[in-house]
């Protein structure tokens, strides 16, 4: 598929910033967004303050964490204007395959549904996966926008540079918002990023993802000792896991009390994510080890 940069490409004040503009410029009162019942908290919130609905599509497990389109009903999908998908997923580490991508292009083209597809970890894999773009499947440009974050790809958090793919339209649409919030970034940022993507080498990205695997496989051999159990993600810098005794928000609380760890519980990011706890891999190595023994010295004191 061929992008025009001058037409199809919108440059974001981080992804974050694109996510809530384009809920606002497609969504009223009245309307319905789909949002993964496990997914990140923007989307809901965007929707919330677009003064929209939020019709959850399920995820569970089983499923491998893929939000489950056939269980999406003809109503739901008719008030509906986005689907939000982001796999790599933010909370889960969960990677869709491509025929799964395949299958929701086809879902929303002929549901007249626009699917957003957040794609900030496509950069942050290990084991040798690689993340697909939205892009790669045929036709998908005329139903889908794809958003990217230098903050994950390239440890520019606090920069604040993204940026949002798709159509003309779909750019002009989500540009129409946008305008009116912002003027830009100060042209240095601009430069930066320039400088990025043009000049980091893969072996760069590789030496930093395995930075990140080193600590994942730490806090996954871990989990036992700590009471809790989770599948090995494939990207992201999250691991999700479910305690083994407690309820997921009496650990989160204990944790932070009594470990003086803090961890994200995973009622914020939806209505599945009640019973499941949320670690970030991207804290320095002193820090993440240190968080691990606490946890380890506290829950065999507490509960083993």
């Amino acid at each position: 598929m061929t992008i025009n940069p001058d037409t199809e490409v919108l440059p974001l004040l981080g992804s974050k910033e694109g996510i809530v503009n384009l809920t606002l410029a497609y969504c009223d009162t009245g309307d319905a967004v789909l949002i993964p019942s496990v997914g990140y908290p923007s989307y809901m919130q965007s929707a919330r303050l677009a003064g929209s609905d939020i019709e959850w599509v399920p995820v569970d497990v089983e499923n491998g964490y893929l939000a489950d389109l056939s269980r999406v009903s003809d109503a739901a999908a008719q008030r509906s204007k986005l689907l939000w998908l982001n796999y790599p997923n933010n909370p889960t580490g969960a990677v869709a395959p491509f025929d799964y991508l395949q299958d929701a292009v086809a879902w929303s083209a002929s549901r007249d549904v626009l699917l957003a597809f957040d794609n900030p970890y496509c950069e942050v894999t290990f084991d040798g996966y690689v993340a697909p773009s939205i892009m790669q499947v045929d036709g998908a440009k005329d139903t889908a926008i794809e958003f990217i974050s230098l903050s994950k790809s390239h440890n520019m958090a606090g920069w604040r540079l993204g940026a949002a793919v798709g159509s003309k339209q779909t750019i002009d649409t989500l540009l129409k918002v946008k305008s009116n919030f912002d003027s830009g970034h100060f042209n240095a940022i601009y430069l930066a990023g320039q400088a990025a993507l043009d000049d980091t080498p893969q072996s760069w990205i590789d030496a930093r993802n395995h930075v990140y695997q080193l600590r994942r496989d730490k806090l996954m051999a871990a989990l036992p000792e700590i009471g809790l159990r989770g599948d090995l993600p494939k990207a992201t810098l999250y691991v999700w896991a479910t305690p083994d005794k407690l309820n997921a928000s009496d650990y989160v609380e204990k944790a932070l009390v009594e470990a003086h760890v803090s961890l994200a519980g995973g009622a914020a990011y939806g209505p599945d994510g009640t019973d499941w706890i949320r670690f970030s891999i991207g804290v320095p190595d002193d820090q993440f080890d240190d968080a691990i023994r606490r946890l380890k010295e506290w829950y065999s004191a507490k509960y083993a």
